[in-house]
């Protein structure tokens, strides 16, 4: 009997100006490639990681320009507390709810909050603009413990896929905001309109794009338990496996037997096994993934806004331009890394989250003292703490990927989220009092750079 080849040793395209090379040959090989399931699975899940992340990430980009000379820790809060009630209630419950039926709600969410956000005039309180942020952030939060959960039916290609598109949403969406609003001029409304526009891709990509074969199979109710390696195995036995997955993260099988854990029976989705399900997750993968969101956080939105340098020395034409481009340099280091693990692995998820602390204190001094003698040396640091929190984040959910037994590994991937989130509330808090004592602090000592900043809130 033939056998197929395997996914290192799948043709690659011909090299251009091979003998072997012609359009037509690029053609078809491509073509086979991007309807290959687990070609699908990877664009899918980096589609929707991407989507689900860029509102919170635009969000946070316009606080400045929302909230103005008020601590930017009010919207950190607004955009994170409603996510994270949703993950720390919501494993418990949601399963019950087909995702099917969750996503078009998600979708609809998201989309009337950017609108509330976008269509409050300048004059009416910034309170019905944390409205609309609230709104995002529950359909954020919603969105990631669903589409975290669902990567225990797809495997290694969704959790590669949703990492990278997560990171890349920080990187489009800092990104984007600086593109619209400081090089091409747009208003923070016209940022935003179009911003509410872009949730509808999430619809496009669970119900077109990624195969649906999985959920069909194994139903829509409740935590399932999948044989290791069901989850990554080829939807369509026709087809020779593409290369799109071919060096991607190989989830280990707990028991070292190649066979699955029987399921549980009805007591695998009740309130108590579940607490003990989340209990057993706390060291290993929620106390790291916490850690490093407050230290991060706490950067992003408490030191950040005041590590401003003199106009002159720098590559901006205002001061409120720092910002923005702080979160940009972040978020292009998280990009980096969550999209690394396919080639880098760190098992040891405290040590990069202690260094993530010590960028902190680093930073929080140099607001203070004023010794960092370049911009651009905070730029690095910036840089750096992206990777950081990156590295962290997806190295956390590959442990749960190898080492969780499949009974419990989609509770796991889901209930897990709210680490995230409960660290990045914590820095809320913590930056409002932070950023509120620098500024005074730096005011104080001859430097009144972080007063000049205020909202720009144009029609």
């Amino acid at each position: 009997m033939a056998t197929v080849p395997s996914p290192s040793f799948a043709p690659l395209l011909p090299m251009p100006g091979a003998a072997s090379s012609s359009w037509g040959i690029y053609r078809a090989r491509l073509g086979a490639m991007l309807r290959h399931a687990d070609t699908k699975i990877v664009v899918a899940f980096w589609l929707l990681g991407l989507i689900n992340n860029v509102l919170y990430v635009i969000i946070l980009s316009a606080a400045q320009d929302l909230v103005g000379s008020l601590p930017k820790g009010i919207v950190l809060l607004a955009d994170v507390l409603p996510s994270f009630v949703v993950k720390l209630l919501a494993p418990y419950f949601i399963h019950a709810v087909p995702y099917r039926v969750r996503i078009p709600v998600l979708i609809a969410l998201a989309s009337v909050g950017m609108l509330v956000i976008a269509l409050t005039p300048p004059s009416r309180s910034v309170g019905v603009k944390m409205a609309g942020v609230v709104m995002a952030s529950l359909s954020s939060g919603g969105g990631e413990l669903s589409f975290l959960s669902l990567i225990h039916f797809y495997g290694r290609g969704g959790l590669i896929g949703w990492s990278s598109g997560t990171g890349g949403a920080g990187l489009v969406g800092a990104g984007l905001y600086v593109v619209l609003r400081d090089w091409w001029g747009l208003s923070v409304r016209d940022t935003l309109l179009f911003s509410a526009c872009l949730p509808a891709l999430m619809f496009l990509s669970f119900f077109f794009i990624l195969p649906q074969e999985p959920l069909r199979s194994h139903g829509g109710k409740g935590y399932e338990a999948l044989p290791d390696g069901e989850a990554t195995d080829s939807l369509d036995q026709d087809e020779a496996p593409g290369v799109a997955t071919s060096t991607l993260l190989r989830p280990t099988i707990p028991d070292g037997t190649g066979t699955s854990a029987p399921r549980e029976g009805p007591k695998s989705t009740s309130l108590q096994a579940n607490l003990r399900r989340a209990k057993s997750l706390v060291i290993p993968y929620m106390g790291p993934l916490f850690l490093v969101y407050v230290a991060e956080y706490t950067i992003n939105q408490g030191a950040a806004p005041t590590l401003l340098f003199p106009v002159e020395s720098s590559p901006f034409s205002h001061l409120r331009s720092f910002y923005p481009f702080y979160g940009f340099l972040y978020q292009l280091g998280v990009f980096i890394s969550r999209s690394s693990v396919s080639v880098v692995r760190i098992h040891h998820l405290y040590l990069p989250s202690v260094l993530q602390l010590a960028n902190l204190v680093l930073l929080t001094f140099h607001a203070l003292l004023y010794f960092i003698p370049s911009v651009y040396i905070v730029f690095l640091i910036i840089f750096w703490e992206g990777l950081l929190g990156g590295c962290v984040y997806v190295n956390c959910f590959a442990e749960i990927l190898e080492n969780v037994p499949p009974e419990d590994r989609e509770f796991s991937l889901g209930a897990t989220a709210v680490s995230d989130s409960a660290g990045i509330c914590t820095a809320g808090f913590l930056s409002i009092a932070l950023e509120t004592s620098l500024c005074d602090y730096q005011v104080a000592h001859g430097r009144d750079w972080c007063r000049r900043i205020h909202a720009q809130n144009a029609p």
